[in-house]
């Protein structure tokens, strides 16, 4: 019993089968006996001692593998290819060079179940296998060796097409192999041609090529090249047999099998989007924007996970009792001019890998009307990580309001607005205040705002709304607060939505 390993180091084996031009772009795999006899008498003629090791002796091994065909294990190959122009001026024609990718770490191993070599065989063997630089084309860089001990099992062997009987399935993939034929097996194919070619009326220049490539010396006519076989006319090498072989199904697959890729979440509990559209949402529709940017999340979100599958932080929906702020706000980020040029989404709980799915995924935004306004995601990640690049973000002890604060429970008469602010604040978690103070308007470039000119109602049936007058505030807290600043009614959609006061 005899094995080999082949093992390719540039993952490619490049071989294009007999008969078969290059761009048809068909691969001969596994790599087959005539190829390896060829590729090691290339070798002996090249890089081996004539002296150490006769022409004799390469003849009585080669002999010997070509006494048997040639079993293989195969490993997981694809059939793969590139294309590219040949760089003449003249006529630039497109190659395709097709070849299987392989794994570098994996081996193919191909064994003569019945050989077994004398000591001058065997040494001649491994030197011809250690002087061993390529298979098939010379871009199919090898490794072979022989193994003295290998138990694995064999899946590729010549035969028939098998069938398992009880459930109808084919067990193989039928592929053609060249092999050499054995001495006698060649001197009797010679015989027989040459004598069907004195038998025909050609010419003296349509005889001689084909007879040139019929040498009486075995040896000799496994090394012809392989134009001058071609030249002559040969469909097959005339030293060479084409056998029947069953190989795993696709063991040569069209296509790699898609590897999933660990990918790595980093933390992240914000988003930030540029919003391009004209014209753009005006501050003062802040609430309507904050629900648009919602539903929009909410339409990606059943589009990738499905109706029943929307993460609750970002709905909002079937939390727990005491998580009130916890899920998603959605936040207008407008410019100095008061139109909407950002938006923000902002889970204090951190994003899950499917809320940062669904919202690496949101592209636009659109109101009742079909407006639509595209978004553009600039970045997400942690929130501190925005730094100084986007106020609403930003950590400070005065705040202003952006938006209308409309308190979020029913006035009493020891439980006025400024009570039920620090009352949120403490609920919230937030720093005690040291004071606050009501303000008539705010200003933008060029307009001020009072409460009444923003729009101040969520559309959402059966909502109970303690407040629709809405006021405005400047907050100071006893230690600096970290944005998204936002309290009362509709905190999570852009009302009573706060900026540092610089």
């Amino acid at each position: 019993m005899l094995t080999l390993s082949l093992s390719f180091p540039g993952g490619r084996y490049h071989a294009t089968p007999w008969g078969r031009h290059v761009n048809e772009a068909d691969v001969a795999w596994p790599p087959d006996g005539w190829r390896i006899c060829r590729a090691l008498l290339a070798v002996w003629h090249r890089k081996i001692d004539p002296q150490r090791y006769p022409k004799e002796l390469l003849e009585r091994l080669l002999s010997a593998l070509a006494s048997e065909a040639p079993h293989y294990r195969l490993t997981a190959a694809v059939h793969a290819h590139t294309r590219h122009y040949m760089p003449v001026r003249q006529k630039s024609t497109l190659i395709f060079d097709a070849f299987a990718r392989i794994d570098a770490d994996q081996e193919v191993i191909v064994r003569w179940p019945n050989l077994e070599l004398d000591d001058e065989q065997t040494e001649l063997l491994d030197s011809l296998l250690e002087a061993l630089g390529y298979l098939g084309r010379a871009e199919s860089w090898v490794e072979a060796k022989r193994l003295a001990d290998w138990n694995g099992e064999l899946n590729c062997r010549p035969g028939e097409s098998s069938v398992d009987t009880e459930t109808g399935e084919i067990l193989g993939e039928p592929v053609l192999l060249y092999c050499p034929l054995s001495q006698d097996g060649y001197a009797a194919f010679r015989a027989h041609f040459l004598q069907g070619l004195a038998a025909r009326t050609l010419k003296a220049k349509e005889r001689k090529p084909i007879e040139s490539t019929l040498p009486e010396n075995w040896l000799d006519a496994l090394g012809l090249d392989t134009a001058d076989l071609q030249a002559a006319g040969w469909s097959a090498p005339p030293a060479a047999q084409k056998l029947l072989y069953q190989r795993p199904i696709e063991s040569l697959r069209p296509n790699a099998a898609s590897r999933p890729r660990a990918r790595q979440i980093l933390f992240a509990d914000t988003v930030r989007y540029a919003v391009y559209g004209k014209p753009l949402p005006r501050i003062e529709d802040a609430v309507r924007f904050g629900e648009w940017l919602r539903r929009a999340a909410m339409g990606q979100a059943k589009h990738l996970l499905g109706e029943n599958s929307i993460p609750a932080l970002l709905s909002g929906h079937g939390l727990s009792a005491g998580n009130c702020h916890q899920h998603a706000f959605f936040i207008p980020d407008p410019n100095r001019e008061g139109q909407i040029a950002h938006a923000i989404v902002h889970i204090p709980g951190s994003f899950d890998a499917d809320t940062r799915r669904i919202l690496e995924n949101l592209t636009k935004i659109k109101n009742r009307d079909g407006q639509e306004w595209r978004l553009l995601l600039e970045h997400i990640g942690e929130r501190s990580i925005f730094g100084e690049q986007v106020p609403l973000l930003k950590d400070a002890a005065v705040w202003q309001s952006v938006t209308p604060y409309l308190h979020p429970w029913h006035r009493k008469k020891s439980f006025g607005i400024e009570a039920q602010i620090r009352r949120e604040c403490r609920e919230r978690g937030l720093p005690e205040l040291d004071w606050l103070q009501s303000i008539d308007e705010v200003s933008l470039e060029g307009r001020c705002l009072r409460p009444i000119d923003f729009h101040r109602f969520r559309r959402k049936r059966g909502l109970v709304q303690p407040d629709t007058h809405g006021s405005l505030w400047q907050l100071r807290f006893s230690k600096p607060v970290s944005g998204v600043l936002a309290l009362g009614f509709g905190n999570h959609f852009g009302l009573g939505l706060f900026e540092p006061l610089e």
